[in-house]
């Protein structure tokens, strides 16, 4: 029978059990996108809390002037040695840490699928690349192409919002080209045997029903594409819903799990892929159900862990009980996101 403490792989990551720490915004980098002393002790705190695995904040992959105050950036090799106390911190508590690469804008202007030129797309495509190099260089174990909640990416695979008339447009393969495009430079950049994971809108829970079936419609494609070339993970979340003071969710907890385990029964099987979940993992016997019925392999917390650092561990020592957090989205300030009850 599968527990939540089962090893498990990833590419050629060994986690120890099947709990992940997504990412989420601590607002802890220095200017230029450095992680500061404080960001290292917050990983070091994770990692010694007894989660599988760290991904990180989401990092810039161009300058990060004007995009989010504090976000994490690996645009130049000069910040390769930052990130490598990171890598460091996580890998002397015996954790795994994943870079997760992002692009939001430029200047302070936030951009969409509309934004780009061709030229502008091969910018940012290499841009990608040698982010996961830099990734790579700086010990981290593996990398994550952020391609959820509304952000730049995500629009693409978005009939709604990706009007394109061009090769990136259209029908779910025009949709799927930037993103496939970006895991083939980073492949180019670290080779087959660094792991290239992805997390990826499957939902739109506040969209009206066709646009839902359009983006999962668009993420089932994709997930596919990039299983086929030899994906690592599929990380699935969703936009609205948890976001929101009043969510529209169809479930009280582990939101996504529908979404999660029809993609991971179209590609686990059939091409080794593990495929885990965001989205208010927060009770042992809800993710034990899960995995009893479907094909989910992992499972993601962020502000869970923001509120129990350690919650990893606790469970894993018998605590049964769900987490502490309430779900009330206080910790998503502007000061970076922080439980306000700790």
């Amino acid at each position: 029978m599968k527990t939540l403490f089962d090893p498990i792989r990833i590419g050629g990551i060994a986690l120890r059990n099947r709990l992940v720490r997504s990412a989420t915004w601590e607002r802890m980098a220095d200017e230029a996108g450095r992680p500061t002393d404080r960001l290292v002790e917050v990983y070091e705190e994770l990692a010694d809390g007894g989660v599988g695995m760290i991904i990180t904040s989401a990092t810039h992959v161009t300058p990060v002037a004007g995009v989010l105050p504090g976000i994490l950036g690996l645009y130049d090799d000069a910040l390769i040695e930052g990130h490598a106390r990171l890598a460091a911190a996580a890998h002397a508590r015996g954790c795994p840490i994943v870079l997760q690469a992002t692009f939001a804008g430029r200047n302070g202007e936030r951009w969409n699928a509309l934004t780009p030129s061709r030229a502008e797309i091969a910018e940012l495509v290499e841009a990608y690349g040698d982010a996961a190099r830099r990734a790579k260089l700086a010990g981290y174990d593996g990398v994550q192409i952020h391609s959820a909640h509304g952000f730049f990416l995500s629009g693409f695979l978005n009939p709604a919002v990706n009007v394109r008339t061009d090769e990136y447009g259209g029908s779910p393969e025009n949709r799927t080209r930037m993103l496939l495009s970006i895991f083939r430079a980073m492949r180019r950049a670290v080779g087959d045997d660094f792991p290239v994971l992805v997390k990826i809108d499957s939902t739109n829970f506040d969209g009206p029903a066709e646009g839902k079936d359009a983006v999962f419609e668009g993420c089932l494609h994709a997930c596919e594409a990039l299983a086929a070339e030899g994906l690592a993970a599929v990380e699935v979340s969703g936009m609205g819903g948890a976001m929101l003071q009043t969510p529209k969710l169809p479930y009280e907890e582990s939101v996504f799990r529908d979404q999660a385990a029809q993609i991971a029964a179209r590609i686990t099987g059939k091409f080794g892929v593990p495929v885990g979940m965001v989205g208010l993992n927060k009770t042992p016997a809800v993710m034990r159900g899960v995995l009893e019925k479907t094909d989910v392999a992992f499972f993601s917390l962020a502000r869970a862990l923001l509120r129990e650092p350690a919650l990893p561990a606790e469970w894993a020592a018998g605590r049964d009980s769900p987490a502490e957090c309430i779900s009330c989205n206080a910790c998503y300030q502007d000061s970076g996101n922080a439980c306000v009850f700790r």
